[in-house]
């Protein structure tokens, strides 16, 4: 069992950054992907990007892509997005996945963090 807790989120103005932080717990760190999530009010949750642990490629949606970046700690057993250049259609909850294995699909979730940028 694997335990994700999201952190970092706020409120930020359009054209601002922020860095959300998922804290992995209760296994090693050594599934197939990382992934983060968002869903705004509303809407259905959609895909931002995700993190291959053995190779280290990062696929985005188009959306965030050159604004977003994932990146990790392994020491610390924590995933980050890093969100630059951000816009108000970015406000949304934004969620932590992982892939336990090839095929598992993303069986473990965080809570969530909100993110809430102003115009």
């Amino acid at each position: 069992q694997v335990q994700l807790v999201e952190s970092g989120g706020g409120l930020v103005q359009a054209g601002g950054s922020l860095r959300l932080s998922c804290a992995a717990s209760g296994r090693t760190f050594s599934a197939y992907a990382m992934a983060w999530f968002r869903q705004a009010p509303g809407k259905d949750r959609e895909f931002v990007g995700q993190l291959l642990i053995r190779g280290g490629e990062t696929y985005y949606a188009d959306s965030v892509k050159g604004r977003f970046t994932i990146s990790r700690d392994n020491a610390e057993n924590t995933v980050y997005l890093q969100m630059n250049s951000l816009k108000s259609e970015d406000t949304a909850a934004y969620y932590c996945a992982q892939a336990s294995g090839v095929g598992s699909g993303y069986d473990s979730w965080g809570r969530g963090t909100q993110v809430t940028v102003s115009s």
